[in-house]
């Protein structure tokens, strides 16, 4: 059975937040990172992961204000530290 997962995205500035779910979060980071797909995340560079969870929290957070949104991520990373892990430097990508 494949997992979901609920998760929040903003930019350098935290000025937006961006909730969506997946079931590959590794690939749809590395998505956003690349900005491949134009909308929102690309428009206002939400690339920082800020907050994941399992798919139960998912339409809970969805209906919450920004400012509970903000206090979830503040009690769980209050740095705001990104999440995501690093990407992984292909032979091909990586310059020499």
């Amino acid at each position: 059975m494949k997992s979901y997962f609920v998760y929040i995205l903003t930019n350098q500035s935290r000025s937006t937040l961006y909730v969506r779910v997946t079931s590959e979060l590794d690939y749809r980071l590395a998505q956003h990172r690349a900005g491949t797909h134009d909308g929102s995340t690309k428009k206002y560079g939400l690339t920082r992961l800020v907050y994941a969870d399992t798919i139960a929290r998912e339409k809970q957070l969805k209906n919450w204000h920004r400012q509970w949104k903000i206090s979830l991520i503040e009690s769980q990373n209050p740095n705001w530290n990104n999440l995501s892990p690093r990407p992984r430097m292909d032979a091909e990508t990586s310059s020499a």
